[in-house]
């Protein structure tokens, strides 16, 4: 018989071992612009107990024991309020009905093993304690008690959380900063998408209470950037992951408009634009893409946007109201560009390398389909060709040029042709990068280098789903997901990641779901009508299902990624 004997540190000291630059527990006190800022010892704050207001509960039967069989839910009402209500191995489970991410009903997702994935974008959720398993959200759910008496049954919750329909994990604070120093931290974060803010996060509800700086090149704070393409005319604040105060609520410090030029893997410092140096001890990379350009003449003019910022987005529909707009390219960003301005502009035009849009990703049939779609709402696509030239007038752009001869008129356009990894900065660094400009790291997300970590659309990583080939997913999901696991592994958990990849495009208020890695599919197999635009389409390489994409037909993908997740295989003839 093997005996196993681990031996715990307790979590406070482990951090400080792990974390502390110095070895020795930083002062409680230290300055930020000249104000002192005091810190109470309160690595774990205690659970606070959400019943402590009666006043604030609601109890109401639901139910009879045997109205729900084993692997059902249902949308319970407890009067002020929806409750999901999940029955699994003869338990029942009572958490929030919707999901925090853009507010899915839950009712509608997938129940498999202890777990709710939500049919929209495929975040999961523990059916047990409301926590979220997979993203994209950064909020759990809210879990209720539940009860059976006389053969009925009882939820008891928090008038408030009925409401809200979401709940922030606990989270440390930080009490402390390396000898008062503002220019050392113990965790930098080198971009505030999604992955720094969720490994940001992490760390912070893991109990880790040292420094954390968060730098990015752009003046806001961490953002929905999906939006800037699905809802253009949205302003910051309204698409902002967090407020404000939750910043200085949890001490997770971020510095805007701060650009990273160099990093010394040596001596563990970061030197920024205006010459300002960082000491770190930990680092993760999360600086995303840079979008491509035209190389074309007069793609320096007024008028021609990459889409990066919300001011990008609001301001290109302002120009775009009742003019003429040129698209160039069909990628996901393009085509959600032209779906968006198609009714508010008075001309939308496309202009595709490829004969059909998404061929790569979707393939020919769907991307058929698609164009169809599109060409239905006034938008006119120019494919198997691209621009040779911008012309001016009086300084704004004025018309496109095509190779093939055709000149289109425009007084905006969109570029939107791929894009680089942000990895430029690195290239003395000694940080591993691929000739493509991604970073590579393992199942940790880890570096060559120890201590530096990268995540996001900028890196290459082994995914489990395809025999840990090495892949690049820069998607919403896999980011979340990067920075969960990055800051797990600061903390030393050893956390490999094998979550599937989930996304969504969409356009004309449809959506188009897709799960898995199609990269090099050899086959699809389409179920429903694509006329209709009611399908699925399942990407097969060889005998395999790699992916599966679907348009007004849920919760199918979110059922295909629940089973590739389980780690099953599905073969074509399943799909046939």
């Amino acid at each position: 018989v093997e005996v196993k004997i681990e031996v715990v540190i307790p979590e406070k000291e482990r951090s400080k071992e792990e974390m502390s630059p110095n070895g020795k527990a930083s002062p409680l006190i230290y300055k930020v612009n000249g104000t002192a800022r005091h810190y109470h010892l309160e690595e774990h704050p205690i659970a606070s107990n959400p019943y402590h207001n009666p006043k604030d509960v609601v109890e109401a039967s639901v139910c009879h024991v045997k109205d729900l069989e084993n692997g059902q839910m249902r949308e319970v009402d407890l009067g002020c309020g929806k409750a999901l209500l999940i029955k699994e191995s003869g338990e029942f489970h009572a958490v929030g009905h919707k999901c925090p991410h853009y507010g899915a009903p839950l009712v509608k997702g997938i129940l498999s093993k202890g777990r709710v994935r939500c049919p929209w974008h495929g975040a999961c959720f523990n059916i047990s304690t409301g926590d979220i398993e997979d993203f994209p959200s950064l909020d759990s759910l809210p879990r209720f008690q539940v009860k059976i008496e006389k053969e009925k049954v009882y939820i008891r919750a928090s008038k408030q959380a009925l409401q809200t329909q979401r709940r922030t994990k606990m989270m440390a604070k930080c009490i402390s900063l390396s000898n008062y120093n503002l220019s050392s931290t113990n965790v930098l974060i080198i971009g505030a998408g999604a992955a720094g803010l969720v490994c940001a996060e992490t760390l912070r509800q893991e109990g880790f209470s040292d420094r954390i700086v968060m730098c990015t090149m752009d003046r806001h704070l961490p953002y929905d950037r999906p939006k800037l393409s699905k809802s253009m005319d949205s302003h910051p604040e309204q698409i902002a992951l967090r407020p404000k105060e939750f910043f200085c609520t949890y001490d997770i410090e971020v510095l805007t408009e701060m650009q990273v030029v160099a990093v010394d893997v040596k001596s563990k410092i970061a030197v920024f634009k205006d010459g300002f140096k960082m000491e770190y001890n930990k680092l993760l990379i999360a600086t995303g893409n840079t979008p491509k350009t035209l190389s074309c003449k007069g793609k320096e003019m007024e008028n021609v946007f990459n889409i990066r910022t919300p001011e990008d987005a609001n301001r290109v529909v302002k120009l775009a109201t009742s003019k003429n707009v040129v698209i160039v390219g069909a990628s996901f960003l393009g085509m959600e560009v032209a779906a968006y301005l198609a009714e508010r502009a008075h001309s939308v035009s496309l202009v595709e390398l490829e004969h059909v849009p998404f061929k790569k990703f979707f393939g020919e049939r769907v991307g058929r389909a698609v164009m169809k779609m599109f060409e239905n709402n006034r938008v006119k696509f120019y494919m198997q060709t691209e621009v040779s030239e911008l012309r001016e007038q009086e300084g704004k752009l004025k018309e496109v040029v095509l190779k093939s001869g055709k000149v289109l008129r425009a007084d905006v356009c969109v570029v939107g042709v791929g894009a680089v990894p942000a990895t430029g900065f690195l290239k003395q660094s000694g940080i591993n990068i691929d000739s493509k400009g991604f970073i590579v790291v393992n199942k940790m997300m880890q570096t060559n280098i120890p201590g530096v970590f990268a995540a996001g659309d900028a890196v290459t990583f082994p995914l489990a789903l395809r025999n840990n080939k090495k892949v690049n997913v820069p998607h919403w999901q896999m980011a979340h997901m990067h920075g969960r696991i990055t800051a797990l592994n600061m903390l030393a958990h050893g956390t490999e990641i094998s979550t599937v990849p989930y996304l969504w495009t969409a356009m004309f208020g449809k959506s188009i779901r897709y799960a898995g890695h199609g990269e090099g599919f050899d086959d699809v197999v389409i179920q429903g009508d694509l006329d209709e635009l009611k399908f699925v389409a399942f990407y097969t390489k060889s005998d395999e299902v790699v992916a599966v994409a679907s348009m007004n037909y849920d919760p199918i993908v979110s059922k295909v990624a629940e089973v590739l997740a389980a780690g099953r295989t599905i073969r074509k003839r399943d799909v046939e």
